[in-house]
């Protein structure tokens, strides 16, 4: 065995705060006894050097090993192929002081079991940097002995194929805690602290900076909680310079990066600006005059600054919180993208239009969009764009992704003689009743009542008057509903609107119904069929039968009621049957939520109803676009 006469370098000590991280440390060991080279590839701040050194200290790398246990970090010499190689001669204590290439080492290197670890590797393995294939090279044949395992730690992934790569994941809420107060040595536990750590994406660098901070200035958890909202990730800055913008700055200054040009920080803002990130198939519309944006968001992962998720590419809060444009006025790009979002729901919505099917594509960046409307009405509050674009997201959530938005209190707030308020107030109240609040909803429908009346919006006033009636309906307080119903039908008649005086009538019905006056309802129902054209208005037909099914179930005539509901029923699948043609599954007007057309099992025992025949149910209506409940039994 080859024995050198100088010492090697001994390793740096192991971590002291370092919880969570189990598994990834029982796969590493396991590749390391196994002589497999290994790259340890994360972000900056992820834990890579943490992980490196904690199984460096690790007993069975102790028992495998001994004291041929090296660690260079490579940060800390020029990229060079000959300060690497000199670097390791001294690592390895072989003594040789300027080797041409790995063969004066191999003497020493082939002598016995070792495991090097090469820290911070992307210095080294840049593709842009200086002698960078000849250090990959260098790299390639050290991994290549079979007594030695390679360890690296990069925050790039262009490593040798030979690796075994394992991505460092953030910390559990668990191991960011026992990290966080370690450092900050308070045995009290805060929900607040947890708060902000989860804002910090369990990141291990952020945690840590951020209990260092708070120990040094010895700060109680609400002084801790105030800075954090004031200054968020620039809080993360110790007394000795050591900082998270340091780590991300590194990164960014990496000749892999400053290669893709200088439309790659821009764009990287525009990632970081967005919660969900962006989805890699909308790359041409949202960035048409950017040629080389695969490649450059290619090169984002490369590096670790994103990662992908559900085909989006996004990145860790942290680093989202510093490359963020800080003013997202002056981010042309940015302005540019949040255009083309507006774009793209400026079209309107007509859930029997063979094209309504694209304008899903909501249900998937609804918190992308939801979170641009927040900052830009924020930023800039009397644009008409901004709120226009406000009412067409609530619209697009409606009919795709029901639920209420952060952006009520600010479309409250507006100014009651803003252009855009009226119809922000409408499609806020629908996005109520989709959630089934209706007496919010008929608050907010109070309000928009008002203001249409005040600018004389005949058309809007008649449309809030039917949504006010179908809350009043929903609440019991049918007198109201059958009033407002009846206004809207007298407004309709002065706009010579025969279409919306059938509507207003089937609303008068149901609410008959549903009070009891059965003629009156009946009436209602038969007048609204007169009106109704006899093209094109197949759903306004369909509910007409079903409230008229309704009418003469509750009036016990059965069998006008099954006919009813049959010519309801067969409207529906016809419609259905027609937008399969078409390529489109019709929403809510035609299948609405919470309603279905389904079939019960066989029952045992013979039933008085015919075989086949459909079975009436006491249907519920959704306002305007509710449709039959219907059984079939078996006999």
């Amino acid at each position: 065995m080859f024995e050198s006469s100088v010492p090697a370098e001994s390793p740096p000590p192991p971590p002291r705060a370092f919880f969570g991280r189990d598994e990834l440390i029982e796969r590493v060991l396991d590749l390391a006894e196994n002589l497999i080279p290994i790259a340890l590839i994360g972000v900056g701040g992820i834990g890579k050097t943490t992980t490196a050194l904690a199984v460096l200290h690790d007993n069975r790398i102790k028992q495998r090993f001994g004291d041929n246990r090296r660690f260079i970090r490579c940060d800390q010499f020029p990229p060079s192929r000959a300060h690497f190689l000199r670097r390791l001669s001294n690592a390895i204590g072989a003594g040789i002081e300027n080797p041409e290439d790995l063969t004066p080492l191999r003497p020493f290197l082939s002598s016995k079991e070792m495991l090097i670890i090469l820290d911070n590797a992307e210095s080294i393995l840049d593709p842009q940097g200086k002698d960078a294939q000849e250090i990959y090279g260098v790299v390639e044949e050290l991994s290549q002995f079979s007594n030695i395992c390679v360890c690296i730690t990069s925050r790039i992934s262009t490593t040798p194929s030979d690796f075994k790569h394992l991505d460092i994941p953030t910390l559990s809420m668990d191991a960011a805690c026992r990290t966080f107060y370690q450092i900050y040595d308070d045995d009290e536990r805060s929900n607040l602290v947890n708060d902000i750590l989860e804002q910090l994406d369990f990141h291990p660098l952020s945690i840590t900076l951020l209990a260092t901070v708070a120990h040094q200035n010895k700060w109680g958890t609400d002084r801790l909680t105030s800075e954090w909202e004031r200054r968020r990730t620039s809080v993360l800055q110790t007394e000795h310079n050591k900082s998270l913008a340091a780590a991300i700055e590194l990164s960014l200054t990496s000749p892999m990066f400053q290669e893709l040009g200088p439309d790659a920080r821009a764009l990287l803002g525009v990632v970081a600006f967005f919660p969900q990130g962006i989805d890699e198939n909308n790359l041409d519309w949202l960035f048409p005059t950017i040629s080389n944006k695969t490649k450059i968001f290619d090169k984002f992962c490369v590096l670790s600054l994103t990662y992908r998720s559900n085909r989006f590419v996004t990145m860790l809060a942290p680093l989202r919180d510093y490359l963020s444009p800080k003013d997202s006025e002056s981010s042309q790009l940015l302005c540019a993208t949040k255009e083309r979002y507006f774009t793209r729901m400026s079209v309107s919505l007509i859930p029997d239009k063979p094209d309504f099917g694209e304008t899903r594509w909501i249900a998937s960046e609804d918190v992308n969009v939801e979170h641009l409307l927040d900052i830009f009405t924020s930023t800039d509050t009397n644009t008409d764009d901004v709120w226009g674009a406000c009412f067409k997201f609530m619209e697009h959530l409606y009919w795709h992704k029901p639920r209420l938005i952060v952006l009520r209190a600010k479309i409250e707030g507006l100014p009651d003689d803003h252009r855009f308020k009226p119809e922000c107030l409408f499609e806020l109240s629908r996005l109520f009743e989709s959630v089934g609040n209706t007496a919010e909803r008929k608050r907010i429908l109070a309000h928009t009542l008002k203001l249409l009346r005040e600018r004389g919006k005949d058309f809007q006033v008649t449309r809030t008057l039917r949504h006010l009636s179908d809350a009043n309906r929903l609440m019991g307080l049918r007198e109201e509903g059958i009033q407002q119903a009846k206004e809207a039908f007298e407004i309709f008649g002065r706009l010579k609107d025969a279409v919306g005086q059938a509507r207003c009538l089937i609303d008068l019905a149901w609410l008959l119904d549903s009070d009891k006056q059965l003629d009156a309802a009946e009436e209602a129902a038969s007048r609204a069929i007169n009106l109704i054209p006899e093209k094109g208005h197949q759903s306004l037909v369909c509910e007409t039968h079903r409230v008229l099914g309704e009418i003469y179930r509750s009036s016990g005539e059965r069998e006008k009621a099954i006919y009813h509901f049959e010519v309801a029923r067969n409207r529906v699948l016809f419609q259905l049957a027609q937008s399969l043609v078409l390529g489109t599954l019709l929403p809510c007007t035609t299948v609405p939520r919470r309603r279905q057309i389904r079939r019960r099992p066989r029952p045992r025992r013979t039933s008085q109803v015919a075989r086949g025949q459909w079975r009436i149910l006491p249907g519920s209506r959704d306002g305007a676009a509710g449709w039959v409940v219907l059984q079939t039994t078996q006999a």
